[in-house]
């Protein structure tokens, strides 16, 4: 049915307007009261504070596990494409997470965080860049990992295992297990050396300039 109404173009606005407002991504209050309870998943003692915006709709999944919670001031949307977050999991204030995302078990996200799993096309210049389809693509967030305040997790990254992810971080490439990165574009600083039991700081290799003749 869901494939029958994407591929029927008048059919598939009548749907979106009966699920949302015009110009909004929020479901309509009827699609939030009575829909999404049968089609999402909260698990015990997951909590979504009271200010939290959820825009999700019922035509992609929604799960919060147990003993989880989504602070308030947060956006989850996943109209583009699913949010999935395990157990003892804590999704910090003012986070923004829009979908296509998977998160682990036992994860902290921090202030202000945002995770996008979709880009917006771009590359015709004569239509408006709102206009241009969207691309996904999906991120997932290891167990145990914690993501620092103010960091953005760009489509398609992968956060590794106990992975760390600095504070003001920009990650745009995946982070391998118990790793640490930091800056705009975030680097690999620090890795778990099994060997040795400990964290060890990674060197950044130069490549010297060529003497100009």
């Amino acid at each position: 049915m869901i494939e029958f109404i994407k591929k029927n173009q008048a059919l598939k606005k009548l749907v979106l307007y009966l699920l949302m407002p015009k110009n909004q991504s929020r479901p309509r209050l009827w699609v939030k009261l009575m829909v999404n309870p049968l089609k999402h998943k909260k698990g015990k003692g997951a909590r979504i504070c009271w200010n939290t915006r959820m825009d999700v709709l019922p035509f992609n999944d929604f799960s919060l596990g147990k003993n989880s919670t989504i602070e308030d001031f947060s956006v989850v949307n996943n109209g583009m494409g699913a949010v999935l977050i395990g157990d003892n999991t804590r999704v910090g204030i003012s986070n923004v997470l829009i979908g296509p995302i998977q998160i682990g078990n036992h994860v902290i996200i921090a202030q202000n965080v945002v995770m996008s799993g979709l880009n917006h096309g771009y590359e015709d210049i004569k239509t408006p860049i709102r206009m241009q389809p969207c691309t996904t693509a999906k991120i997932s967030i290891g167990n145990d990992s914690w993501i620092g305040a103010n960091s953005v997790i760009t489509a398609g990254v992968t956060i590794g295992k106990h992975a760390v992810v600095a504070a003001g971080s920009v990650v745009t490439k995946s982070v391998p297990d118990y790793s640490i990165v930091a800056g705009n574009p975030a680097r690999i600083i620090k890795q778990y050396n099994e060997v040795t039991g400990n964290w060890e700081k990674i060197v950044p290799h130069y490549t010297p300039l060529k003497e100009v003749v």
